[in-house]
């Protein structure tokens, strides 16, 4: 690894970086706008500009360059000696941080990008603390760019990495940077609005408020804001994300990275696809039918019941009578508290996975580009965890079936108990014949996020939380295991799926995510290997 130094200080780096990633890494602040890591080098917004040391032409000695050079387009080479901290560099950030500002409106108060803008971070850490701007600004106006996002062409500092990204990640190219010289602005092309299924990593990237999403606009203060990691469920590609909630309400997802499996993006899909987590319609509370009438339970009650149930069903019909059907849509955890839950009471017990969502086929970016050269991908299968869910029913072992088969014995009348995961976001996902086919089961749990045929027939309904409401693992394409926290409370009246399955499945105290795997991990030693993304470097944004 080659050995740079930069301030004085010898630092080792990655080879082929440039030095502004070397120094970003080594923990040093380098002011920058145009240059993400994820996108090409452009080197235009000159803030990054350092001085470094070069042979002289006549006497070959190492002297520093009379030219301060970008050092986002310098590649580190061993040995070499660079700067930031001198003078020549600072007059160099403060006269570029005053041209941002020329025409900026100094609308923060009113920005939703306040709390995140790195022209406020710059302007306070390496601008001037005053403008000798007199003339009256240039007002541009404000640009509706496509049907979720808006361009205030005024607050832009043409870093151009919006224009870039549609370009080399998207591969849709419908920004473009028009006009020249001081009348340049970002814009879309006629008749092409800013409407890819990638096209939310623009605001993401944007480092100003220039780019602004319509669904979080005036919604929340990001300084607010609480950010809990967790994977966003929407397919099985398994992006890292940040949940940002505030007093038990989610306002926005963002892309958290994670090298090989998102990098530093996710689809639109996954971005706005969490609007289910305060639907009103959402079941809360569970239930009891007795007969046609309905009874409300504590929960407390709910273990005793359902062993109790179970347990009659076990002896009267046997152990091959019980089956469950799980869902791609739990954690690994909450599937394997539920088949040690009915391995233990019936180790004859019929398991299935449930029905795989998918929509058409999975989907490469840039646009067109082969699977192999992808740099993001939107898979087909809409679940987050049938690997994680399938892994624990190999572990499980017995007669696990398809659910075709599982729906079979139920309708023969060869199941007289019947456990059903849900968790869809889809109400009608049963359709009307599961739901008949159920109550034909002398017993029967449906464990469901939305009300449905199913929920309608069972004789236990539990309430299942979203993703954002528990915590666990989900298994991705790849086979990496990956880690998610609960972000906020699961409604009143209900419980995480995760707590009522491990006191159903016998266990006493808290559910914790890193507790129950390390009870799967004596009869699955693979969930012990988890896939942590690395943090992203100190100040790069």
């Amino acid at each position: 690894m080659p050995r740079i130094v930069i301030n004085g200080r010898e630092i080792e780096c990655r080879s082929g970086i440039r030095v502004l990633q070397a120094a970003i890494e080594a923990g040093i602040e380098v002011p920058h706008y145009c240059y993400h890591p994820g996108l090409s080098v452009v080197a235009s917004c000159r803030l990054c500009l350092m001085e470094q040391k070069i042979p002289d032409p006549k006497t070959r000695e190492m002297v520093w360059s009379p030219k301060l050079v970008p050092s986002c387009q310098t590649p580190v080479k061993d040995g070499m000696e660079v700067r930031f901290d001198t003078e020549r560099v600072r007059r160099n950030q403060r006269r570029v941080m005053e041209h941002y500002l020329l025409n900026h409106p100094l609308d923060c108060p009113i920005c939703d990008q306040a709390g995140e803008c790195w022209l406020q971070d710059y302007s306070r850490r390496f601008g001037a603390a005053e403008s000798r701007m007199v003339d009256e600004k240039i007002k541009n106006p404000k640009k509706d760019v496509g049907p979720r996002t808006l361009l205030y062409q005024d607050r832009c500092v043409l870093c151009t990495r919006c224009v870039r990204f549609c370009r080399e990640i998207a591969g849709t190219g419908e920004l473009c940077v028009v006009s020249r010289g001081n009348r340049c602005e970002i814009d879309a092309f006629p008749g092409m609005p800013l409407a890819n299924k990638l096209q939310g990593n623009v605001v993401d990237i944007c480092p100003v408020g220039a780019l602004l999403d319509k669904d979080f606009l005036f919604q929340q203060r990001v300084w607010l804001l609480r950010s809990v990691p967790s994977i966003c469920p929407g397919c099985s590609t398994g992006c890292a994300i940040h949940i940002d909630q505030n007093e038990n309400r989610v306002y926005r997802l963002r892309p958290r990275y994670n090298p090989g499996v998102n990098d530093w993006w996710m689809c639109d899909e996954g971005r706005f696809g969490w609007k289910h987590i305060h639907d009103a319609r959402r079941v809360t509370r569970p239930v009891v039918r007795r007969g046609a009438a309905e009874e409300p339970v504590g929960w407390d009650a709910i273990p005793a019941i359902l062993r109790f149930r179970f347990g009659e069903v076990i002896r009267e019909h046997g152990g091959r009578s019980v089956g469950a059907q799980l869902s791609p849509m739990m954690a690994c955890e909450e599937a394997w508290l539920l088949t040690r839950f009915l391995r233990e009471i019936a180790p004859e017990a019929v398991l299935a996975l449930g029905p795989v969502p998918a929509e058409g086929g999975d989907e490469h970016f840039p646009v067109g580009t082969p699977p192999d050269q992808a740099k993001f991908v939107i898979r087909a299968e809409k679940a987050p965890n049938r690997r994680g869910v399938e892994m624990v029913l190999r572990a499980a072992g017995g007669n696990v079936v398809e659910p075709d088969v599982l729906w079979g014995k139920v309708g023969r009348g060869e199941m007289a108990a019947v456990w059903v995961v849900g968790g869809y976001l889809r109400p009608d996902w049963p359709g009307k014949e599961l739901g008949g086919l159920l109550r034909k089961a002398a017993f029967s749990v449906v464990q469901d996020i939305f009300a449905n045929e199913l929920t309608a027939a069972a004789s236990v309904v539990l309430p299942a939380c979203a993703w954002a409401e528990r915590e666990g693992t989900f298994v991705n394409a790849g086979g990496l295991i990956q880690p998610f926290r609960r972000a906020i409370n699961p409604p009143d009246g209900a419980r995480s799926d995760g707590q009522y399955l491990f006191e159903i499945a016998g266990c006493s105290g808290l559910y914790d995510g890193r507790r129950v795997r390390e009870m799967m991990a004596r009869d699955m030693p693979d969930c012990a290997t988890i896939h942590v993304p690395p943090p992203a470097p100190k100040f790069a944004h």
